[in-house]
């Protein structure tokens, strides 16, 4: 392995940053409950609906995605996607908005967001902007869920 290293460094360190980048990727999917989501809301299709590109939120665990998730809504449910970089192990997902089973507001030092938990089974935290909700309630219609207390 070493004469081979020795003669392509070059597509050694190439091959080594693509290992890290797709073994990272797979890993924040597990820890963020993205994976978990996935098993049941996979989305293949085309999605119709209100987009919003650049997103930012927060999951279980170390699961932030800053700056690099689509979400969309519309009647039928809530649409996430993340930028192409970073789709190992992060398919594109459409929740249905009778599996979002809550929604609470809450402050983190000066930020307000809202918290929506996506999936009946094994209930995944999905925090967001109060106006990025405010942007998805406007698209969901009355199908939004009803907020909690808290």
């Amino acid at each position: 392995m070493q004469p081979w290293i020795d003669r392509h460094p070059l597509e050694f360190v190439v091959l080594l940053v693509l290992t890290l980048w797709v073994s990272v990727s797979v890993v924040i999917s597990y820890i963020s409950g993205w994976a978990e989501l996935a098993q049941r809301f996979r989305y293949g299709a085309r999605f119709v609906g209100k987009r919003w590109r650049g997103q930012s939120a927060q999951m279980r665990g170390i699961g932030a995605y800053h700056n690099c998730l689509t979400v969309g809504a519309n009647p039928d449910g809530l649409y996430l996607a993340t930028l192409f970089l970073f789709r190992v192990g992060h398919p594109p997902l459409f929740v249905p908005w009778i599996d979002v089973s809550s929604m609470r507001r809450g402050k983190w030092f000066l930020f307000r967001y809202v918290e929506l938990r996506l999936g009946r089974e094994r209930s995944i935290p999905f925090r967001i902007t109060e106006g990025l909700a405010d942007r998805l309630k406007q698209a969901a219609g009355k199908a939004w869920p009803i907020e909690s207390i808290g």
